[in-house]
């Protein structure tokens, strides 16, 4: 569908186009809003609160001891390993704004995806918790990584709390393993020797890269996604115009659960609401629903943005219930399917209705979304401004109203490419910039879009991108292992639970617990499976492909629900 199709879908007031050029770079919508906004306050985390005016400061120092210590240069990458944290903004736009390419890293990371991303990224500095320190320690010397600072979670409060927090953390919760990292610097120590020296600012062109966002896309092994300056303002322009639309600048309070190192939240929250000088309240840690909820209660707060797996663990949760949400005009739901009864859920409990939206990491992520003010549930809404979508079948040819294919999307938060893989880029992004999601969708007669599943098979667990040939990968290496596969299932918690199928290797012997040990010291906690079976054998094709759509379907029929396409 072209994009005017879509100029009489939007709310009155609401801008159909938005112009991606109306900012060079990052840096100067950082600049604009820090100096715009100030005293009003941009982040909050435990107790602590950094104004606009704080956060230009430390990223400013930051900056420049990047470029004042080490022999780093403009385009060089930078892996930043960080929860949701305050040092987390002060690191990523002084990084950006010492001309760093910013490699996000999940800090639940096992050694070997940290290996994979520093390697595959070329990153050459690494900014990381002191507890993931001691992965960080064995990696480093298999990368290119010459330059480690180690950031303790207390680092940014004030002196006192500062003690505290960073005791308790590491003696009383012993949440961090011993390490040796003699070369590593304090990120503390970082600012304190940056703090008020000049910044050499880096200007970036619109089309150099800003962030490199590791996905696998659609299949495969994880992929940098190169999403540049001009990729990264236009959805931050396009997120203000739609998702933002019943915000007020410089006013509002948004809750900040998801981990910024996604590409949902980091967008969202470090791009548009720093764009919109909003003050984002950050949660290091969603599922301690107590310590959330009591986070929750300090402030009143007028937008929260989550995912389906988020909101029904807060609307049972009885003093979440108890909050008062007379403040809150805004929900956001992304990263997995909202399911229509948590989305009544949330209206019973909260008033707010959620507005959900879809994206992908290479969309930047935000592609389409629902208009608070015209909400289908079941849908992912209608494109963001200057965004144009598609359904194609088989053939590549355009298919008609209601008529599923596969959802394609055109607009300038798509993304350059993925970082030196032409071959996959290729695959995704045609020559005239359209770029193919792997999604199979409709397109209503009314504009509005709905998701019918997914072409490849990845599985979406709580939001996350689950790749089944990293997972058989890693299975694979357990003695004892002839053949595997894994695939995902419904889960009403999660979206998806994983469930592997194994093959055991004549005269071995496994156990359900052996597998899932393994699996859990390779890989991240979302990627571990909950579900094992022991089989003699697995189909294939007749080349010997295993056939995990088959094993689907197979779940599926035991579950009552429909085959897979």
């Amino acid at each position: 569908m072209v994009e005017d199709f879509w100029m009489d879908k939007y709310p009155a007031g609401v801008p159909t186009h938005i112009d991606p050029d109306q900012y060079p770079n990052v840096q100067a919508v950082l600049k604009a809003s820090c100096e715009r906004f100030a005293q009003q306050p941009a982040f909050s985390s435990m107790g602590k609160t950094l104004t606009y005016a704080d956060l230009y400061r430390l990223s400013g120092a930051f900056a420049a001891w990047l470029q004042q210590h080490t022999d780093l240069k403009p385009g060089d990458r930078i892996a930043v390993q960080l929860p949701n944290l305050l040092q987390y903004p002060v690191v990523v736009f002084g990084a950006i704004r010492a001309g760093l390419i910013v490699v996000n890293t999940n800090p639940l990371y096992t050694a070997r995806e940290m290996e994979h991303q520093f390697n595959d990224s070329g990153a050459k500095a690494l900014v990381c918790l002191a507890n993931m320190a001691h992965l960080a320690q064995a990696v480093v010397p298999k990368t290119q990584v010459k330059h480690v600072i180690v950031t303790e979670v207390g680092d940014l409060l004030s002196p006192f709390k500062r003690v505290l927090v960073n005791a308790v953390v590491r003696y009383v919760k012993k949440m961090v393993p011993a390490y040796h990292l003699p070369r590593a610097v304090r990120l503390n120590q970082v600012l304190a020797q940056g703090a008020g020296r000049s910044v050499n600012e880096a200007v970036p062109a619109g089309a150099d890269v800003a962030v490199l966002q590791y996905t696998g896309g659609t299949t495969g092994v994880a992929k940098g996604a190169m999403l540049t300056h001009r990729n990264l303002v236009a959805n931050m322009l396009q997120c203000k115009a739609l998702m933002g639309a019943n915000l007020d600048e410089g006013r509002e309070v948004i809750i900040t659960p998801l981990p910024l190192y996604h590409i949902y939240a980091f967008t969202f929250h470090c791009m548009a609401m720093m764009l919109m000088g909003n003050h984002n309240v950050l949660i290091s840690n969603p599922r301690d629903l107590a310590a959330t909820t009591k986070e929750l209660a300090r402030w009143k707060f007028n937008a929260f943005v989550g995912l389906n797996t988020l909101f029904v663990a807060l609307c049972n949760n009885a003093e979440f219930r108890k909050l008062d949400f007379s403040s809150l005009k805004v929900t956001l739901s992304g990263g997995m399917a909202l399911q229509q009864s948590v989305a009544e859920r949330w209206r019973e409990v909260t008033g707010c209705a959620i507005c959900e939206g879809y994206g992908m990491t290479e969309t930047s992520p935000v592609a389409t979304v629902n208009p608070r003010e015209h909400i289908q549930i079941g849908t992912i809404g209608i494109p963001v401004p200057s965004t144009q979508c598609k359904v194609i079948g088989e053939q590549g040819q355009e298919l008609g109203f209601d008529e599923a294919g596969e959802l394609c999307v055109k607009g300038p938060q798509v993304m350059k490419g993925y970082w030196q893989r032409a071959e996959a880029t290729a695959e995704m992004l045609d020559g005239e910039g359209w770029l193919k999601t792997g999604d199979i969708a409709v397109i209503q007669p009314d504009g509005y879009i709905r998701i019918v599943d997914r072409k490849k098979d990845m599985i979406l667990v709580s939001g996350f991108n689950v790749y089944p040939n990293e997972l058989e990968d890693v299975l694979v290496t357990l003695p004892g292992v002839m053949q595997c596969a894994a695939i995902g299932i419904p889960d009403e918690k999660s979206g998806e639970l994983i469930k592997v199928f194994v093959v055991i290797r004549p005269g071995a012997s496994l156990t359900k617990e052996q597998v899932i040990d393994h699996m859990r010291a390779n890989l991240t906690g979302y990627k571990v499976p909950k579900a094992v079976e022991f089989r003699e054998s697995l189909p294939t094709t007749n080349v010997g492909k295993i056939l995990r759509r088959e094993l689907r379907d197979e779940e599926l029929r035991k579950l009552g629900l429909k085959k897979t396409a």
